[in-house]
């Protein structure tokens, strides 16, 4: 009879000591939920913290209770937030260290899902610790360190678009553009992300092939993001800056002709191609400008002689012709659509005043021997500046603010040599918002 009495009173026993810990965790559970919903205030917040360590230690600490799944997804939560507040670098590193390890604990034993919630807060909670840790590196330029940090909290929250982000930031930062590329290309699959993230990203991932002089890729991407979002402007103005550095213009051109085939009355396609034709003879005028720089160096260097005559100008000089003169062509086509579109009659003007310009500065630069030569483009420039003339007007008509179409009037005025109305439009110019940005072109 003495043994099953002490056979009693030892089950007694071990159920007791049983049902304790299941208080320390239920404990545990309570104080922690009190911190998180008190963490606003710290002051208050970090003794339900610290209650909630003492609970989950012995919990965890119990034979009966350590590998409980609730134990180790608490344990995960509360270390992980003891991580994010302890101010000692290397207790806070210890501290998630033991949550880490906890996670992944939680997770393997959770097969029943019963404790989601709780590991999902801690995963989160640790990202949180990795993000902190990656913004105060980027701060401070070590921009390894923060792509390291930032990339660790994307690993733990795969679809945040925060985490992605950043390391994509950091990662170009630190110079590593594949990381970076990739990460990018992570954010415009996101379904959730915004599209003006996603534009963003397009442009970013853009901008890092060119780095890596890769001009195969980023045709590719911004290709594919004008296919995405055909009606953003400033991806259409990108792809045409793309193509004419991969000298792929024409399958650029060939690309919008084969649209407006298939749209003949959509006058954004007409202003594309206007635009694509103008860039190339944009393109073409900055590299008139280097080789007359390189002759000049040239001619000083032996004093007296006369620089020759470079056919490869002469021949660039005609490309800027012919093609303002194709931009022109598309954007009267998307003007006879529209009247009123401002961007296709804002540079309807520029391109046909810009070839005036030319001939008006090469006559400046003739000889005063030469004075039938002077007199006959001065009024091959005057005629042209005659052409642009409804164009400039027309423009500052539809949009009074805008410095582009101020300032093109204002070369016409100049052109024709009428001071008075040059001095007004300044006026107007002078008057407008230092806000005032340029537009299209």
């Amino acid at each position: 009879m003495k043994i099953k009495v002490l056979m009693t009173d030892l089950l007694a026993f071990a159920a007791i000591g049983a049902f304790a810990q299941i208080g320390e965790l239920s404990d545990a559970n309570d104080d922690y939920t009190k911190f998180d919903g008190l963490r606003s205030n710290m002051t208050i917040a970090k003794p339900m913290l610290m209650t909630a360590k003492t609970h989950i230690d012995k919990a965890a600490a119990n034979a009966k209770t350590s590998a409980l799944p609730q134990t180790l997804a608490l344990k995960a939560g509360i270390y992980a937030s003891l991580a994010a507040i302890d101010e000692d670098a290397a207790a806070a590193t210890s501290d998630y260290a033991t949550a880490q390890d906890a996670l992944i604990k939680a997770q393997a034993a959770d097969t029943k899902n019963e404790n989601a919630t709780m590991i999902k807060h801690a995963t989160v909670e640790l990202a949180q610790v990795q993000l902190n840790k990656g913004v105060k590196a980027f701060q401070n330029k070590n921009y390894d360190d923060a792509y390291k940090s930032f990339d660790a909290a994307r690993q733990l929250i795969p679809e945040d678009t925060t985490a992605i982000l950043y390391t994509a930031i950091s990662a170009s930062n630190a110079k590593n553009y594949p990381v970076a590329i990739t990460n990018y290309n992570k954010l415009v699959g996101v379904t959730n992300y915004s599209t003006k993230g996603k534009i963003s990203a397009y442009n970013d991932m853009t901008t890092l092939y060119l780095y890596n002089k890769d001009t195969t890729g980023a045709t590719k991407v911004i290709s594919d993001a004008v296919t995405k979002y055909p009606d953003n402007a400033d991806l259409r103005k990108r792809e045409i800056e793309v193509s004419l550095q991969a000298g792929q213009q024409s399958n650029l051109i060939g690309k919008i002709e084969t649209a407006i085939k298939g749209d003949p009355n959509n006058k954004t396609l007409y202003y594309y191609e206007g635009l694509t034709y103008s860039q190339i003879a944009e393109a073409a005028g900055n590299e008139i400008k280097k080789l007359e720089k390189a002759d000049k160096k040239a001619a000083a260097a032996k004093p007296g002689t006369k620089p020759a005559v470079n056919p490869q100008i002469e021949k660039l000089r005609q490309t800027r012709l012919d093609n303002y003169s194709k931009s022109a062509e598309q954007y009267k086509k998307a003007v006879a659509i529209d009247p009123n579109y401002f961007e296709a009659v804002l540079n309807l003007g520029y391109v046909i005043i810009a070839p005036a310009i030319d001939i008006y500065n090469d006559a400046q630069q003739l000889p005063t021997t030469q004075q039938k030569a002077y007199d006959a483009a001065m009024a091959k420039a005057t005629a042209q500046f005659d052409l642009a003339k409804p164009y400039v007007l027309k423009a500052v008509e539809l949009n009074p603010q805008s410095i582009d179409a101020l300032t093109n009037l204002k070369s016409y005025y100049l052109g024709k040599k009428d001071t008075e109305n040059a001095n007004a439009v300044q006026k107007k110019i002078d008057a407008l918002p230092k806000a005032a940005t340029p537009s299209a072109q």
